[in-house]
């Protein structure tokens, strides 16, 4: 016989590790369609078939001593706060250390636009957004730019220089800004 594959191996054998059904339950209706039109009822299965499952009686059950508290839990938590603290030290010191004076510029400008945002959005569900279009305008501006930006960040981005080759950061910093001056033209028009 071909082999077959673990998905349907697992269904064959499915199939036939089906338990038998009790006959003392009510059998469900037949609908499988080829009995659609087939209106003698089923036979019950005789009793003999299956035996009843033998109980045995419960015995009371022995009151389980309290658990004791472990300090090994405490013990795991703090070592395991320590080590993501000692993770979150070792990357903001690397990040200090090795990332140019440039990169660490842009990144603050993204921080700033991620809070204007986020600023733009809570305003919005507090006040309202009555000059919708003024809303959207801003909120899409923040986002533009933060995308631009991140773009910048990427091209000159001494660690990417192999990617960008081609792109002296002359030519990066120019399509920042005139992509800038686009987005702000269609933000500046947005709001009638």
């Amino acid at each position: 016989p071909t082999p077959l594959h673990p998905c349907q191996e697992h269904r064959y054998i499915r199939k036939r590790a089906r338990p038998p059904q009790l006959s003392n339950w009510p059998q469900a209706p037949n609908h499988h369609p080829s009995r659609i039109h087939d209106s003698r009822p089923s036979t019950p299965q005789s009793p003999s078939k299956m035996p009843p499952k033998a109980r045995a009686p419960e015995k009371p059950s022995a009151p389980t001593p309290a658990a004791k508290p472990s300090s090994t839990g405490s013990k795991g938590s703090k070592t395991g706060s320590l080590d993501a603290q000692a993770i979150v030290q070792d990357v903001w010191g690397k990040y200090v250390d090795k990332t140019p004076q440039r990169v660490k510029l842009l990144d603050c400008f993204m921080g700033f636009l991620i809070v204007v945002g986020v600023l733009q959005f809570v305003y919005c569900l507090i006040v309202g957004n009555f000059p919708f279009n003024a809303f959207l305008a801003g909120f899409s501006a923040t986002v533009g730019q933060f995308v631009l930006t991140a773009s910048l960040r990427m091209q000159t981005n001494p660690e990417n220089k192999a990617e960008f080759e081609s792109i002296s950061h002359e030519r990066a910093f120019a399509d920042f800004v005139f992509g800038s001056l686009i987005l702000h033209f269609f933000c500046i028009n947005f709001i009638n």
